[in-house]
């Protein structure tokens, strides 16, 4: 009997092939904070494949400084402490290899590592490091022949700082890996509120018929930040806020809202309809755009005193198809602002006449809102209208709300454990496309060459006033008047760390 491909298992449940990890940038404050920790918590739970990984340094380590390193970062990084029997097979899979003494070391080190695993073992570069050093190991790893079909490569964030910087990087890595073999990773995608966003939408009736502008007013994604720009003032001098989040991360967020259904659950089908997405953004209008930088950004270290580098941005933009025509998308994310979150708010649209008495409270509380919180308790919460108990018709707002920290969930995966795993599986659904990111760029050209102004606004703030021009007749969803319901018995209590040092007295709860 034929095989029918309907029956094969899920792409993200099947099995791993074995995996070397060639992990550029090991001794960094990423791979510090996220990936050796979270490399650790993938072994921990059973979902690495055989594996070893290589950490390249430049200058001469030993292996067991580089483990002295990793269990560092894993005991004050990580969810939960090692113990040494969980911890001791773990590291006996770690090496390191001085990248400085050319590709023969690095080509002669990876055969060592995969000769322990075998011949169907798969090749995974992690290049964790700044933008101007991809050239020179993409150029490392071709001279070391280690680019073949069953090696992968993940870059992080930024991808180019403009249309012209972006293609020329995709030719320049085309010319060392085919597409498919390329993973550029956004994290944000790798929550799993913002995959909540596919469920909720595309599994339930209940959604998918009203998310068009009959029934949507307008959308907001919020990404304030509590943090400075802090030690990496140097990155951030030649990036800003809008090409760090922006471009990299907000885009990304509204696809995912914005997309139509895929045919299929699936990774091309899904990165299809991403692209048409991006296709259908308007390019941007300098004039729907506000700038802002904080008071005292002149005065951090290897910040040029007459800078202008934006460290907050807000902006309209639209996505010109049936779906969303006339659908304003307002965007905004800062440093030192007020709070930290990570909002999607979806306004409805008001009924077109209201039956109810004047000083009944309808329309006093603004639309209705569907809200996507995308920290790890991955919140959403809908409100409504509902009526206040007792004689009269008084209406008050209400909201029906959900958590993960509700439910029984042993394997959820931090981001960017979920996409390594992702990519040693083959997965692009999360991934950016060259064609995808090279749009985005095209679409900015017109903000990123304009001389906007740049407001200075208040640290702890919500930002300039002028934002609150740029969102008329709207208003801005943060701050919240009300709060998310507190924790239930039972679960874990709210992390101020994990939302960078803010907790106001109880997470923000959707009006």
């Amino acid at each position: 009997m034929a095989h029918d491909p309907a029956d094969a298992p899920p792409l993200a449940l099947r099995p791993i092939d074995p995996h070397v990890i060639v992990l550029f940038g090991v001794s960094g404050d990423l791979a510090r904070r996220k990936l050796l920790p979270g490399l650790y918590h993938l072994y921990a739970t059973g979902l690495l494949p055989e594996f070893r990984i290589l950490g390249c340094m430049r200058g001469e380590s030993t292996d067991d400084e580089l483990r002295a390193l990793a269990r560092e970062a894993a005991d004050n990084c990580g969810d939960d402490t090692p113990t040494d029997e969980k911890w001791d097979p773990f590291a006996e899979r770690l090496a390191s290899v001085d990248i400085t003494l050319g590709p023969e070391t690095l080509a002669a080190a990876v055969d060592e590592e995969r000769s322990r695993l075998g011949d169907e073992a798969r090749i995974l570069h992690y290049l964790s490091v700044p933008p101007k050093a991809v050239d020179s190991l993409l150029t490392l790893i071709a001279e070391a022949g280690l680019n073949t079909r069953r090696a992968r490569i993940v870059l992080e964030k930024p991808f180019g700082h403009d249309l012209a910087s972006a293609r020329a990087l995709n030719a320049r890595l085309h010319e060392v890996f085919a597409e498919e073999q390329v993973f550029r990773i956004d994290h944000y995608l790798g929550k799993e509120a913002a995959q909540n966003i596919l469920a909720l939408r595309f599994a339930n009736g209940l959604f998918e018929p009203i998310w068009n502008l009959n029934h949507i007013e307008h959308v907001q994604i919020d990404v304030p930040e509590t943090l400075a720009v802090g030690d990496r003032a140097a990155f951030y001098e030649s990036t800003g806020a809008f090409r760090d989040m922006i471009v990299t991360h907000l885009f990304q967020i509204l696809a995912f809202v914005a997309m139509e259904p895929p045919t299929a659950l699936e990774p091309d089908a899904i990165t299809i309809e991403k692209n048409k997405v991006f296709r259908s953004l308007q390019p941007l209008d300098p004039g729907k755009a506000v700038r802002g930088q904080y008071e005292g950004y002149h005065f951090t270290e290897g910040v040029d005193p007459d800078s202008s580098t934006e460290t907050f941005v807000a902006l309209a933009c639209t996505v010109d198809n049936w779906r969303w025509a006339g659908v304003p998308f307002f965007l905004r994310t800062g440093k030192r602002m007020a709070e930290s979150w990570r909002i999607i708010s979806i306004a409805f649209r008001e009924p077109p006449k209201s039956m109810f008495p004047s000083g009944s409270g309808v329309g006093s509380h603004g639309p209705d809102h569907l809200t996507f919180d995308l920290d790890e308790s991955s919140r959403l919460s809908l409100s409504f209208y509902g009526k206040r108990p007792g004689p009269g018709f008084v209406l008050d707002k209400q909201s029906l709300q959900f958590s993960l920290t509700e439910v029984d969930h042993d394997d959820t995966l931090e981001a960017y454990e979920r996409l390594i795993r992702d990519a040693m599986i083959g997965d692009h659904t999360l991934f950016t496309t060259a064609d995808g990111i090279e749009h985005l760029w095209a679409i900015s050209e017109p903000l990123l060459e304009a001389e906007t102004p740049v407001h200075l606004y208040r640290q702890g703030s919500w930002g300039p006033e002028a934002m609150n021009q740029l969102v008329e007749p709207f208003g801005w969803r943060l701050p919240f008047a009300r709060h998310w319901r507190g924790p239930l018995d039972g679960d874990p209590k709210p992390n101020p760390a994990a939302r960078g040092g803010s907790d106001p007295g109880g997470a923000p709860r959707p009006g």
